[in-house]
């Protein structure tokens, strides 16, 4: 009996972290422009701030879960998660 209760409580906590891991949308991205840009998201209602550094390639995670709909000079792009993009004049193209 005391195997299964630990055995159920050890089940119970991996699919706690395992579900606390996948609550969050990560974006692959390149930033060709010398401008570091702050903008907000949205995600399931939720309000973010998300960084892309400027002159860099790598990645963010906006803490929530998907979708997550980011502003960038006035136009929304709507992002998953997994996805690659490129931001060059302050515009996102998806990879």
């Amino acid at each position: 009996m005391k195997k299964i209760i630990t055995l159920l409580a050890f089940v119970l906590c991996t699919l706690l972290f395992a579900s606390t891991a996948l609550a969050g949308v990560t974006i692959k991205y390149y930033n060709k422009d010398s401008v570091n840009y702050e903008l907000d998201a949205v995600c399931s209602g939720s309000k973010k701030k998300v960084k892309f550094g400027s002159s860099r390639t790598a990645a963010v995670t906006i803490q929530g879960s998907a979708p997550c709909k980011v502003t960038l000079n006035g136009k929304q792009y709507t992002f998953k998660g997994g996805e690659s993009i490129r931001i060059h004049k302050g515009v996102i193209t998806f990879q």
